[in-house]
């Protein structure tokens, strides 16, 4: 059927002709916000922009024999470690002019209240992907601000290939590494840069076990292994993950979850958690209870002076990650 000449259509109005829009009243957030450490960590309060702890090692086993009748001979107590960290000022800023804040607006009723959710989601995010990651400590300066070490940062020592024997805290993924370091603490914090392997390899039940076993042999209990989604893949199909199934009611039948929850080693049971914002190659063993997030500054929202038509506000907070002890941990590097 053809359309009669002079027809008054939709395609000749348009929203310039008078038509309405048809806009939902709502906005609909993507917010990748799981963070993990922020919200599993313990939370302290610093008194200074660097702050310290104490971590204690003991001395090696040895067979401990004594003579019958011998008199005791004494030594000496081992000094604990100190360690510290500088806290990290990090920031994020919005302007709303007056204007925006006044006319009617879709999905809100105030761009200030949206900026502030929004901006400090962002926060968030910010301070998860540098406790997760491989940022070093520094002091800053006039010129340059204060930082905090990350979780990959401060699990230190030698990086080896899993072997089965040799106990350590870091590890490639690979033998065929060849490159990759990171060093051990100076001044009681790591201040010099990781150097990632240039040579990459899958990740391995073997691998992931040594590592754990070198969180296991330094006392901690690495409770947690955190992943990126390309590592997650794998772990899911290791030997050593429980199966896990969905109680349901009725006659229903029962589902099979494909992915891992649950990874067990000879060195416990790890709970495997998805992470957005550590790096793809890189996985953390981790014993929660030797990691915190301390404050100088909670994360807050303050109105700034006003120099124009418009309201500023900035989402401030000023922190670091306290490494209770990083030998309770361990980590792999080198993932393909």
């Amino acid at each position: 059927m053809a359309l009669l000449t002079g027809s008054t259509i939709t395609y000749g109005v348009t929203n310039a002709g008078g038509l309405r829009e048809d806009l939902t009243d709502t906005i609909f957030d993507l917010f990748p916000e799981d963070t993990w450490a922020l919200s599993n960590l313990d939370k302290e309060e610093a008194n200074a922009t660097y702050t310290e702890w104490q971590a204690q090692e003991l001395a090696p086993p040895t067979a401990n024999i004594q003579l019958e009748g011998d008199d005791a001979t004494f030594g000496s107590l081992t000094a604990p470690t100190r360690y510290g960290s500088f806290l990290q000022i990090s920031s994020k800023t919005f302007l709303v002019s007056d204007s925006l804040e006044s006319v009617v607006k879709a999905g809100r009723r105030s761009e200030v209240a949206r900026g502030a959710i929004v901006k400090m989601r962002e926060l968030k995010r910010d301070m998860e992907a540098r406790i997760l990651g491989p940022g070093i400590s520094t002091a800053g300066g006039t010129g340059t601000g204060r930082s905090t070490a990350g979780m990959e940062a401060w699990i230190a020592g030698p990086t080896v290939s899993g072997d089965g024997i040799t106990t350590s805290n870091a590890m490639f993924a690979t033998a065929a590494a060849t490159t990759g370091t990171t060093p051990p603490t100076a001044s009681g914090r790591p201040e010099t840069a990781i150097t990632d392997p240039t040579t990459l390899g899958a990740l391995t039940q073997t691998v992931l076990s040594q590592a754990l076993m070198g969180a296991w042999a330094s006392g901690g209990d690495a409770s947690v292994i955190l992943v990126g989604a390309s590592q997650k893949a794998k772990v899911d199909a290791f030997a050593g993950v429980a199966t896990r199934f969905v109680d349901v009611m009725g006659a229903n039948q029962a589902s099979i979850i494909g992915a891992a929850n649950v990874f067990v080693s000879d060195y416990g049971k790890h709970s495997v958690q998805l992470s957005r914002y550590m790096r793809s190659s890189v996985v953390l063993c981790l014993d929660p209870n030797f990691w915190a997030v301390r404050y100088l500054r909670k994360p807050l929202k303050r109105e700034l002076a006003r120099t124009g038509d418009g309201k500023k506000y900035q989402m401030i907070t000023e922190w670091a990650l306290v490494a209770r002890n990083w030998r309770s941990n361990a980590k792999v590097v080198g993932c393909a």
